[in-house]
Order: C-alpha cells, then structure tokens, then sequence
C-alpha cells in the first residue's frame, strides 16, 4: 500500500479545548491516580530524575509523558507547575556534554537508554507543544550526546533500548522539522541499524510458550506497530506499511474482539481468559496516532477509537484511582488467584485493581492514553491548509488560516450518540478544507444529506459561522471470533454481557509502598451468573442519557438487549474467579431470556465472547 499523501500534526496545546464527555474524563483523571503520583507514590515523589533516591528509569519519564499534557489542555495553573517543576529539575541536572539520564557518570555505559529515548520524547513535545525553547535545546544536546557515545562504542543499545530503538526517533523529528541538521538524520540512521527488526520475529509470535521473550514482550509490539511510520522523516525508501502487515499477524494468533493484542505478559493466543498488560493498550493508542499522522490511512484511527473507547477505559475504576496490569475479553473475578498464575508470565495479582499490580510500569505510563488522544481531536495538515477533524469527539480549536482567526467548536458525545455538530467561526472571509473522517462502519449524515467517507473534505470561503451536523449511524451485529465464538458490536464500541461485583477492598504496606483508600487494591468476585450463548440474533440498540462518568457501569449512554440461553461452562481448571476458556458445549441447558449488555469499556467482570447456541 501507498501513502495517502496526507500527513498530519497536532496543534498546539493552547490550541485545542477539550469539551464534553472527554473533558470530564480527563478532569476525572487529574484527579485521581495519574494525577497525583508525584504526592504520593516514592517512584516519582522521590525520583532519581529530581534529585531522589528512588527509580532512575522509565517512570517519571512515562508519568510526564500523560501529565503534562493532562496539565495543559486542562489549563490548570497549579497542575502546570508541577510538571514544570519537575521539567525543569531534570533540565536543570542536565551535564554539560549533554548526558541527561540519572546515573553516576561511571554507569553511564551500563544504562539501558530506552530511558533516554523516553526522556526525549517527553521534552521534544513539551517544548514544541508547549512553546518551550528550553527543553527543545536540552533534548538537542541529549541527542548529539548519544550520537557521540554510539559513534565512540561507549553507548550500546541493549535490551529495551534495543527493541524501543524507534522511540526516539519521536523527538529527532521534532528536531529535525525545527532545524534539519545533517547530524539527525545520521543518529536516526544508527539506531535503526543496532536496533531490532521485527520482521524476524513473526514466526515466534504464532505459538504461545510460558517463558518471558523480550521480542514477544506486549508493550514492546504496542510500541512497534509505528516504527516504520515514525522513520519515514528519514528515509527517502518507499512506505510499505509493514504496521498492518505485523498487525495482521499479531491479531490472526493474539487478537482480541476490542482491537488489542492478548499479552500477559507475552503473547497470550487467541483465548478470551487470557489478559492484556495496560501499557500495551495505551502505547498501541499512540502507535495508532503516529501512524495516522505519518500515512493518512485512516484505518488507524479506526482502531484507535476501538482500543481507546474499550479497552483503556475497561482497565481503570470509574475515578481512576485503581487500575488492572492485565485485562481479559471474559473476566468474571479479578482476584488474587491460588497457586500457579494461569497468565503466561505475570503474577497471580496480575488483574486485580490497584496501585500497582504486578509491576508500576502502568501504574506511571496508562495516564498518557486519554490526553494524547484529547490532544488529537484536530490536526493539521503539514502540507497544506487542512484542519482535519481526526474522531468526532467534542471540543474547540483556536487556530489561523492565512493569517485570519478561525475557531472549530464539535458538540456531540460521539460514539455514545448520532449526531457531532461543527460550528466554524471565522473573523473575516478565508479559504481552507475543513474534513471530517467518517468511523468505519458508518452511514453518515451531513445536515440530514447522506454521505460517504472515509473523509468529507470541504474546500470552501468560509465566512462569520457555518454549522455542519454530522449525523454516524451503527447497527449491533454480532462478529465472529476465534473456536467459533461471537462478541456483540455497534460501530467502535464492544458489548458485554455485565456481571454483578462484589468489591473488597485491601489497604496495606508492601515494599515501602503504602496502599490505603482511594489508591488501595481491590478484588472483585461474581456475584450473577456469566455462562451464557447468544440464543438468536434479535439485538435491540437504546440510547439513553450520557452519564457524569463517562464510563458508567450503571449509567451506560447506550444499552442493547440481547436474547441468552445458559450453557454449560466450567471454571479454568484450579480456579474459582477465571472461567474455562470455552464452554464445554454450546447447547442451552435451560430458557432464553433477555439480557442488557453494555459498552465493554463500562465494565469491569463481563462476558464478551460467547457461542452462539445450537439448536
């Protein structure tokens, strides 16, 4: 496949107001887990990077990563502060030859720079989004530093520096576009040359084994999907769309019904029990927004919308307080699990919510996921004057087109309603497109006038206000999953048949880490029956009233009523609180009845695939 020719960029964060369901979610957000790490958890309070004695690595980088875009589309003044603060304490511990990272100047040829890659890539974009020539320089002087040590032998790229090599070619574009200096392009060059090929790996990732491989590693290919895209700026070598390619792979052995890749920590099959670690969902989200970016295909936000709007919001409680490590398609506990983990190599507290299950790598990073994609409710075309409005979600851009003030307000809880409105205001007659993508699936509507996508471009003078009501229309429908099973869909969102909770909560000291309310740990036990078939394919789709949550379990803004029969469906051997990985067989073992399904990301024990019954 070919480019579209469109690429894109965001705007600046001063630009872009995010308004409607997307604003709460986010204020929901800075108040609560990922917005307040650095009061109280010791990998950021007291981080290496500001002058402490704990983690030196990859979490203060990965929890600015989402804060700092948290804190300014939010325009939060005293949120702001706080990530400068930290910004600048890391600039101001910047050695004079560049090296950036917190080690002792001894270790530096032992340091893993993935970290480094991390560190960039949050300045880059800071300073340019942010308008901050400082951090713009600071990364520059990081990156001529690491192109020194790479070119003397002193800096090699192992473990996770070698298989996130393309991460730091993020903040070298962001470089290069501000002043294309022949030296990017040669460190871009290097990296990609030490860094891992994934191409080489596909066959490993075909059969699931239960030992950890870095090259099988979730995150590593949520990362990867936009590696190819990401080295576009620095190649004149044709675009091959080696993420789809990959992609295709991944989801044939590893998929799941809500567009993420089962991994648990590696690559977990096609089963619905299996779990997906929460980092991987949001660097696959960011994968998703380069990739779009870089190509134009807007295949890519396709499925950003359907990992955004399920899996992120499925892996956190309603206040974001608690978060899961690994998610399941089929989820009917989340508990602390007896004796051997059925996960392929995370621990048994691997899908219980809390501070920090399993591992603090998502506890720092999941907070990126909901304020890119905010970020991104508009671009730009880097090319010419088009402001392309990426996912119909709500909120206003404050822009110019040659050099007159143009302003773009949506209105609509897309994918939770029909219709997305779009008032343009110009101060005076000005010429621009203005394009909207239409989401896979849709019959689509422009001011009651049927249309068809991918994009509804509109090159016109636009003058004082014009509205456009964009109406995208979706019919449930049942689709077909591995081992003969189904999962119910409307447009982007996945349905799930909801099962009751019961909450305990844990408040206790492990590590030096305190858990107490609201960051405790929590399991969550079945309360109502899960083992059920689809009994016809009779869906009835009901709109209702878009909650204060966005994500509400017991508010959903949509709700379709389906027909059940139970079937005979064991527990996964060893296990109460983890179901068998398919029924024992699909004939009904008693009465249809008519259940309420609801969005997946509103959900925390649900059933998402199910046979369909024999009759």
């Amino acid at each position: 496949m070919e480019q579209t020719g469109k690429t894109y960029r965001p705007f600046p964060y001063a630009s872009v107001t995010p308004k409607g369901w997307i604003e709460r979610q986010l204020r929901i957000q800075a108040k609560s887990l990922a917005g307040n790490l650095d009061r109280m958890w010791p990998d950021v309070q007291n981080s290496a990077w500001i002058g402490g004695d704990k983690e030196g690595w990859e979490r203060v980088p990965y929890w600015l990563d989402g804060f700092v875009p948290l804190a300014f589309l939010l325009r939060d003044g005293e949120m702001i502060a706080r990530a400068k603060k930290y910004l600048n304490a890391i600039m101001d511990r910047q050695k004079e030859d560049g090296w950036i990272c917190p080690c002792a100047d001894d270790k530096r040829d032992e340091y893993d720079v993935w970290a480094l890659f991390l560190i960039g890539k949050v300045l880059a974009e800071y300073g340019l989004f942010a308008g901050d020539e400082r951090a713009l320089d600071c990364t520059r002087k990081a990156m001529i530093n690491l192109l020194d040590r790479l070119k003397a032998g002193k800096t090699k790229l192992f473990s996770w520096g070698r298989v996130r090599w393309f991460e730091a070619l993020i903040p070298l574009r962001i470089l290069k576009e501000r002043k294309d200096e022949p030296w990017i392009g040669e460190l871009a060059l290097l990296l990609k040359q030490a860094g891992a090929d994934y191409g080489q790996y596909t066959e490993d990732w075909k059969v699931p084994v239960f030992h950890w491989q870095i090259q099988r590693h979730i995150v590593n290919l949520g990362m990867m999907l936009k590696s190819e895209a990401a080295f576009l700026p620095f190649t004149d070598e044709p675009y091959r769309d080696v993420a789809q390619q990959l992609y295709n792979i991944l989801d044939r052995y590893n998929g799941t019904a809500v567009g993420i890749i089962n991994g648990d920590e590696c690559l977990a099959g096609v089963s619905p029990v299996a779990g997906t670690e929460l980092c991987a969902v949001v660097e696959m989200m960011y994968s998703c927004e380069i990739l779009f970016e870089r190509t134009g295909d807007p295949k890519w936000a396709n499925l950003l919308e359907r990992v955004a709007f399920n899996a992120l919001p499925a892996a956190t409680t309603e206040d974001m307080w608690a978060h899961q490590y690994d998610q399941q398609a089929n989820q009917i506990g989340c508990a602390h699990l007896p004796g051997k983990s059925p996960w392929m190599t995370n621990g048994s507290e691997s899908n219980m919510f809390g501070l920090e299950p399993e591992y603090g790598c998502c506890t720092a990073n999941f907070g990126q996921g909901w304020p890119k994609l905010a970020h991104r409710i508009f671009l730009q075309s880097e090319t010419d004057d088009e402001i392309v409005a990426m996912i119909p979600l709500s909120g206003r851009l404050d822009t110019e087109r040659h050099g007159v003030k143009v302003s773009v307000e949506a209105k609509g809880d897309y994918p939770f309603a029909k219709e997305t409105a779009y008032v343009i205001e110009t101060e005076k007659p000005v010429s621009f497109t203005f394009s909207v993508r239409v989401p896979k699936g849709a019959s689509a509507a422009l001011n009651g006038k049927s249309v068809r996508g991918p994009f509804i471009r509109l090159r016109k003078r636009w003058s004082g206000r014009t509205e456009l009501v964009f109406t995208f229309s979706f019919k449930p429908e049942l689709i077909f999953r591995p081992k003969k099973m189904y999962a119910l869909q409307t447009g982007p969102l996945v349905f799930v048949l909801p099962i009751k909770a019961k909450w305990n909560m844990y408040e206790f000291v492990r590590g030096g880490i305190e858990r107490k309310f609201p960051y405790a740990d929590y399991e969550l036990l079945p309360e109502s029956d899960w083992a059920f078939g689809f009994a016809d394919e009779e869906l009835e789709l009901t709109y209702h009233k878009m909650p204060e949550i966005p994500f509400s379990e017991s508010e959903p803004a949509m709700t379709v009523d389906v027909r059940l029969a139970p079937v005979e469906w064991p527990f996964l051997r060893g296990y109460t609180t983890v179901a068998d990985r398919y029924p024992a067989h699909r004939k009904a073992t008693g009465k249809a009845n008519t259940y309420r399904f609801i969005p997946y990301g509103c959900s925390k024990l649900r059933m998402t695939e199910l046979p369909k019954i024999l009759h």
